[in-house]
C-alpha cells in the first residue's frame, strides 16, 4: 500500500477512534474497509472533497431507550434497546434486531456501517441500520418473551415504517419475536404494513428467507469457483455454528454436492467425516430448532461423529471453509492452521467472523476469501424480496425467490471482480466488496449535496 495511502488510513482511524473511545468492534469494522476504500477515494478527490468517509462513518442517528417489561414471577425488569440509523441514502434503513446479552452500542455500530455496505451490494434499495437489546431471551418464557417484545415496539413503532426503516431478526430473534413485535405494531398503529421482514407465511412472509443466508453463503462460494473453472462437488467443508445460517449452508452445499464435516455451539464442535448428510441434518434441525438442544448430542445420536468439547472446529483439514457462528470466532491462529492444512476457500456466513489479522492472512495468501458482506448478504436480500412481495401484495413461490436470491448472489460476485482483479488474474474480494459497496452509497450522498 503507498505511503499517503497508509498515512491517510492512520490519521482517519485516529480520529473515529478519538470520537468512538472503546468501540473496538466498530473500530474493526471501519477499519477494515477504510484500508481498502482509502486509496480508491485518493484517486478519485470528488469522494475526499466532500468528506463521504467522514460521513459515511457516523450514523444519520441513534435511538436508546429503556424496555420496562414483567416476567411470569410478577417482578418488573428493565433493559436497554437501541436502533441504529446508519445511513439511508440508498433507500428506507434495513437491518436486523438481536436479542443478547452482550449487545452493546459499539457491536450494533459495527453491524449497521456492514449492513450499509451490504445491502449497497445486493443492488436493491436499502439503507444500512441495526438495532437491539440486552434481553436474553433463552430460559424465558413464551409469555414473558411477548410481553418484552411488546414493550419494546411500543416505543420502536414511532421510528420505524415500510418507507422509513425496516428491521428484520437476528441473533435471539427468529419467527416467534417477529411475531409478537408485528402483532403489537399492527395493533399501535392501526394499520397493516410490511414494516418487519421475517415474518411468518401466513402473515406477509416470504419463502426461503429462513434458508436465505446460508444458502446466499454457498452461492457466493459456487460463484467464487466457477470464477476459476471449478466447483463445489466433492468439495469437504467445515461449517461453524448451527444455527440458521449454519444449518442451511449445509443443506445448500449437499445440494450442490459438497460434503460439509462439521458443526459447533459455544460448548465445542463435532467432527463428522462420513459428511452432514440430509437425514443427519434434518435430526440437527429438530435438535436446535424444537428441543433447543446442544451439538454435542449430535456424536451421541451418530456413530460417524466425535465430540470436541471446548475446541473450535478450524484445525480440521477440508478444502473449504464457512464460518457461521459469530463476529472474530477465527483468530489469527485459526486462519493460520486454516491455511497450512491447505483450505482452498473461505466463505463468511456470520457476520465480521474474522480478526482484521486473520482477514490479512487470507487476502496475502492467495487463496479465495469472501468477507460477510458479500457472502453472507442473501439473508437481507430476501428480506428485500419480501418488502418488494409485501408492497405488490403478492407472495412468490418457493422457487421463484431462490431464483432471484441466487441471481443476487452472482450480481455481487461480479460486482467483487469489477473491483478487485488483480494483475495476476486473482480477485481480492474484500477490496471488491468494499469499493462496490461504497460507489453506490457514495454517489447518492454526492448527489444530495452537504446533507
Amino acid at each position: 500500500m503507498a505511503d499517503a495511502a497508509e498515512e491517510e488510513i492512520e490519521q482517519f482511524m485516529h480520529g473515529l477512534e478519538r470520537r468512538n473511545p472503546g468501540e473496538t468492534e466498530f473500530h474493526q469494522a471501519v477499519h477494515e474497509v477504510v484500508e481498502s476504500v482509502m486509496p480508491f477515494v485518493l484517486d478519485h478527490q470528488k469522494y475526499k472533497q466532500a468528506q463521504i468517509l467522514e460521513r459515511m462513518t457516523e450514523p444519520d442517528r441513534i435511538i436508546i431507550f429503556r424496555v420496562t417489561w414483567q416476567d411470569d414471577s410478577g417482578q418488573i425488569r428493565a433493559n436497554r434497546a437501541w436502533r441504529v440509523q446508519f445511513n439511508n441514502s440508498i433507500g428506507p434503513y434495513k437491518g436486523g434486531l438481536r436479542f443478547h446479552p452482550e449487545v452493546t452500542l459499539s457491536v450494533l455500530k459495527f453491524l449497521g456501517f456492514e449492513q450499509t455496505f451490504k445491502n449497497s451490494l445486493t443492488g436493491l434499495p436499502m439503507g444500512g441500520a441495526k438495532g437491539g437489546a440486552n434481553f436474553n431471551p433463552k430460559g424465558k418464557t413464551d409469555n414473558e418473551v411477548m410481553r418484552f417484545c411488546h414493550s419494546m415496539m411500543t416505543e420502536l413503532h414511532r421510528h420505524i415504517g415500510e418507507d422509513t426503516d425496516v428491521p428484520a431478526g437476528d441473533i435471539g430473534v427468529g419467527g416467534r419475536e417477529i411475531s409478537y413485535l408485528f402483532g403489537q405494531y399492527k395493533r399501535l398503529a392501526n394499520r397493516y404494513a410490511g414494516i418487519l421482514t421475517g415474518k411468518g407465511l401466513s402473515f406477509g412472509g416470504s419463502k426461503v428467507r429462513t434458508e436465505a443466508t446460508g444458502y446466499g453463503c454457498a452461492y457466493f462460494c459456487e460463484n467464487m469457483l466457477k470464477h476459476q473453472h471449478d466447483s463445489l462437488e466433492g468439495k469437504s467443508c467445515i461449517v461453524s455454528g448451527s444455527g440458521n445460517v449454519a444449518i442451511y449452508t449445509v443443506e445448500k452445499l449437499n445440494h450442490l454436492g459438497a460434503r460439509a464435516v462439521t458443526l459447533s455451539d459455544s460448548d465445542g464442535f463435532v467432527h463428522d467425516p462420513d459428511g452432514i448428510d440430509a437425514e443427519k441434518l434434518a435430526w440437527v434441525k429438530e435438535l436446535k430448532e424444537v428441543r433447543r438442544g446442544r451439538i454435542s448430542e449430535y456424536a451421541e445420536e451418530f456413530s460417524t461423529a466425535k465430540y470436541h468439547a471446548g475446541a473450535k472446529p478450524w484445525g480440521v483439514e477440508a478444502d473449504i471453509a464457512f464460518p457461521c457462528a459469530t463476529q472474530n470466532e477465527i483468530e489469527l491462529e485459526d486462519a493460520q492452521s486454516l491455511l497450512k492444512n491447505g483450505v482452498r476457500a473461505v466463505a463468511e456466513g456470520a457476520n465480521m467472523p474474522t480478526v482484521l489479522e486473520g482477514a490479512h492472512a487470507f487476502t496475502e495468501s492467495g487463496i479465495l476469501y469472501a468477507p460477510s458482506k458479500a457472502a453472507n448478504a442473501g439473508g437481507v436480500a430476501v428480506s428485500g424480496l419480501e418488502q418488494s412481495q409485501n408492497a405488490l401484495r403478492i407472495s412468490w413461490d418457493h422457487e421463484e425467490v431462490d431464483r432471484r436470491l441466487r441471481g443476487i448472489m452472482c450480481d455481487i460476485h461480479e460486482k467483487c471482480v469489477e473491483y478487485a482483479k488483480n494483475g495476476d488474474g486473482t480477485v481480492n474480494y474484500v477490496r471488491g466488496a468494499n469499493i462496490a459497496g461504497f460507489v453506490k452509497v457514495a454517489d447518492a450522498m454526492l448527489a444530495y449535496g452537504a446533507v
